[in-house]
C-alpha cells in the first residue's frame, strides 16, 4: 500500500521481525510499553498484525478478533493507547495508516497514542517526576492535603514488593463487576505478562496497609524507559475509609521524586477519578479514539 512516497506493508504477525519492530518502539518519540511485540503477544494473544512503513521507520499494531467470520481491530484489555509510532510522526503518515486500515478491516475501534491527534479525545494524566518531593507537593490540591493528613492518622505502612497475586486477586474482586467486557482470559494473560514483566525488572507491586497489616489499597505499574504505567489500583473497603488510595500514590511519588520518570496514571474520562489524579498536580496529556463501520447489513447496525 502506498500514498505519494509513504509505502506501508500489511503484515500478519507471523511476518513481523520482532527485533527491528521493538527497535522501532525504543527510538520512537512516542514510545509506549503497550506497544513492544511481547505486550501485544500477550494481551492479544498473539492475534495481532500490522502496518509497517518502509523498513520499519514507523508501526501501527493491529490487534484482530473475528466474529461471523469477519475480523475486526478492537484495543485489549489493559492496553490504554496504540496507534502510529515512530522517530518522526508525521501528521500526515498517521493519516495515511488510518486510511489503509479500511481496506483490510471492515469494522474498528481502537485508541490512538498522544501524537495521533483525531477529533475524539479522552483524558489522561500524568505527572512528570523531575523535582524533588517536596516541591511535587505544593502542587497538591487542598482537598488531596486535607485527605493525606486523615490517611496518616490512621498511620498506615506503604510496602514495597508485595505479594503479586493478592495484588491481582484483589483488583478482580474490586472491579471486575464493573468491567463486564473484560474476559477471564483476559486477566488470565495480563498475569501472565506480570510474571514476565518481573523477570525483566520492569513490575512494581506497592501496597499500603493498616497497623494490623491488614491491606488498605494497592498498585500495580509497568516501568519502560521513562515511564511509569499504573495498570491496576485497587482500594479495598477498609481502605476507603482511611484514604489509603491518596496515601499510597503520595508515597509512590515520594519514592521516585527527582527521578525524572513520568507517573502515567492511566486516565481517566471519569470525573471523579480525573479529579483524583489531577489534584497530584498532574496534567491532562490526551490520547484519540478512532472508530469506523463499513460492516454489511445488518450487523452494522449491531455495531452502532
Amino acid at each position: 500500500m502506498s500514498n505519494g512516497n509513504v509505502h506501508i506493508r500489511y503484515l500478519e504477525r507471523k511476518d513481523i521481525d520482532a527485533h527491528r519492530w521493538d527497535t522501532c518502539i525504543e527510538k520512537a518519540s512516542n514510545r509506549l510499553v503497550y506497544a513492544f511485540h511481547f505486550y501485544l503477544d500477550h494481551m492479544a494473544a498473539g492475534q495481532w498484525s500490522a502496518l509497517v512503513l518502509g523498513d520499519y521507520e514507523a508501526v501501527m499494531p493491529l490487534p484482530w478478533r473475528r466474529k461471523w467470520g469477519i475480523r475486526y481491530i478492537y484495543q485489549p484489555a489493559f492496553t490504554q493507547q496504540l496507534g502510529v509510532f515512530g522517530a518522526h510522526i508525521d501528521p500526515a503518515w498517521t493519516d495515511t495508516f488510518l486510511h489503509n486500515l479500511h481496506s483490510k478491516f471492515r469494522f474498528a475501534e481502537l485508541y490512538l497514542n498522544h501524537k495521533n491527534t483525531t477529533p475524539e479525545p479522552r483524558v489522561n494524566y500524568v505527572l512528570h517526576l523531575e523535582p524533588p518531593y517536596d516541591v511535587l507537593t505544593t502542587r497538591y490540591k487542598k482537598d488531596l492535603v486535607r485527605n493525606l493528613r486523615l490517611a496518616t492518622a490512621a498511620t498506615p505502612n506503604y510496602l514495597c514488593d508485595y505479594d503479586l497475586t493478592t495484588v491481582l486477586d484483589s483488583y478482580h474482586s474490586q472491579y471486575a463487576q464493573r468491567l463486564p467486557y473484560f474476559q477471564p482470559e483476559d486477566y488470565r494473560n495480563f498475569e501472565k505478562l506480570c510474571r514476565l514483566m518481573q523477570t525483566r525488572g520492569q513490575l512494581l507491586v506497592r501496597a499500603a496497609t493498616g497497623p494490623q497489616q491488614q491491606l488498605l489499597a494497592t498498585a500495580l505499574l509497568f516501568r519502560d524507559a521513562d515511564r511509569l504505567y499504573l495498570l491496576q489500583s485497587t482500594t479495598l473497603p477498609d481502605g476507603r475509609k482511611k484514604e489509603a488510595n491518596h496515601f499510597l500514590l503520595d508515597q509512590l511519588i515520594r519514592e521516585f521524586a527527582g527521578s525524572g520518570l513520568t507517573l502515567d496514571f492511566e486516565g481517566s474520562d471519569q470525573p471523579g477519578i480525573a479529579h483524583f489524579y489531577a489534584n497530584f498536580g498532574s496534567i491532562n496529556q490526551p490520547y484519540f479514539f478512532y472508530r469506523y463501520n463499513y460492516l454489511p447489513w445488518p450487523a452494522r447496525l449491531l455495531k452502532r
